[in-house]
């Protein structure tokens, strides 16, 4: 039979691969034999789930929490993680929690461990772990990531919360439309051709709109395939999420809304790892890879590379478009200070109130707008079949 492995050799290098054996036990003898330290040994051909459990940031912040707890109290971090792993439900992250826990016990650096899954554990959670560990911290740590990790689920949840009522209006709407024009307006094009008098031009708008949905849905079918093609892929390429980007931040209502929610993210990215021991330019370089913008990601490469050059943070911020004023300032005052790590957690807080506040607002103004367009086009529709209705009844 065969087994996967994973064993550490005398020069501590990380080496996989399968052996063939007749038990796990003879596998592992074969291993040390070979002069190979076993960190983990299971069976190659054991059946894997087509579609494995996703971890969800929830489980992720849950795990963490315990995590610091039992830490915290005196627990090891290995007797930590195989208590985590006993109670884990989700199978894909209660394996990931028992490779963490082998790595550990092989002594392996559990921030090295954990950058072996980047999709789950990302490079802010990495780096603040291997901060802890120069420092003896690790429990602190791992509940400040947990709290940092909470912020930005609630920050996520309340965008999408906020966007989803748009989001349901404009679908809402245009699938009323089209089913008024594809459905409805066709039962009443008949009697109106029949009667051979002269249609009001509205009605021959929609009925012109109507028999180009019909006579080429297909292409309207593609049309939208195509569309949403692009944006996947466009998205993906560098010219593309440039402009995907771009439309985000500039967009009239939301546009506004989206750089607080990024420049949210990226301060207390900033205040978090310069407060808990890691270099200023290690978290410059983060906080551009979590704004989750092409143009704040260049920004703050740009402010890596002067702070590197010996230029302070708000001199290279001054006058940039997407910061705005007073923030700089307050950052200024953040440096001649030396306490510019308590400034960012205070401007973080601040920025998550604006965030709430600001999705609120955005919400109240799209509110009338969507309601407004959607009676617009319904409405139009509705006046379009009623005129000539009207029309044919005052014949004699």
């Amino acid at each position: 039979m065969s087994y996967q492995y994973r064993v550490r050799d005398p020069m501590g290098k990380i080496h996989e691969g399968t052996v063939e054996a007749a038990t796990p036990e003879d596998a592992g003898q074969q291993l040390r034999r070979d002069g190979f330290q076993v960190l983990e040994i299971e069976e190659a051909d054991a059946d894997q789930p087509l579609f494995p459990a996703r971890v969800s940031k929830s489980d992720l912040i849950y795990a963490t929490s315990q995590l610091a707890i039992m830490v915290d109290t005196g627990i090891t971090l290995s007797a930590a993680l195989a208590g985590i792993v006993e109670q884990e439900e989700n199978p894909t992250f209660r394996k990931v929690l028992a490779e963490l826990k082998n790595a550990v016990e092989g002594g392996e650096d559990f921030s090295t461990a954990l950058a072996r899954y980047p999709k789950l554990f990302d490079k802010t959670y990495v780096s603040l772990v291997r901060a802890s560990e120069a420092t003896g911290s690790l429990g602190a740590m791992l509940d400040r990531v947990a709290n940092y990790l909470r912020k930005e689920l609630e920050t996520r949840g309340k965008v999408r919360a906020a966007m989803a009522y748009p989001g349901v209006m404009m679908v809402l709407a245009a699938g009323v439309t089209v089913f008024l024009l594809t459905y409805i307006l066709p039962k009443f094009t008949p009697m109106f051709k029949s009667r051979g008098t002269q249609l009001p031009k509205p009605t021959l708008l929609m009925m012109s709109a109507s028999e180009v949905i019909l006579d080429y849905w297909y292409l309207w079918l593609a049309g939208f395939v195509v569309v949403m093609a692009g944006y996947f892929i466009g998205r993906r390429t560098d010219p593309g999420r440039r402009f995907l980007d771009w439309l985000k931040i500039s967009l009239p209502i939301v546009g506004p809304t989206f750089r607080k929610v990024i420049i949210s993210r990226s301060i207390r990215t900033l205040g978090t790892m310069l407060a808990n021991g890691v270099s200023v330019l290690e978290a410059l370089k983060l906080c551009g890879e979590v704004s989750g913008n092409y143009y704040y990601e260049q920004l703050w490469r740009e402010v890596r590379d002067q702070v590197t050059a010996g230029k302070r943070i708000c001199e290279v911020l001054e006058g940039n478009a997407l910061f705005p004023r007073v923030l700089v300032q307050m950052i200024a005052c953040g440096e001649e200070t030396a306490r510019l790590d308590y400034v960012l957690e205070r401007v973080s807080a601040y920025y998550d109130q604006e965030v709430e506040t600001s999705l609120k607002t955005t919400t109240s103004m799209l509110e009338p707008i969507m309601i407004s367009v959607m009676g617009v086009v319904v409405g139009g529709i509705g006046l379009a079949l009623l005129l000539p209705i009207f029309s044919l009844s005052k014949q004699p």
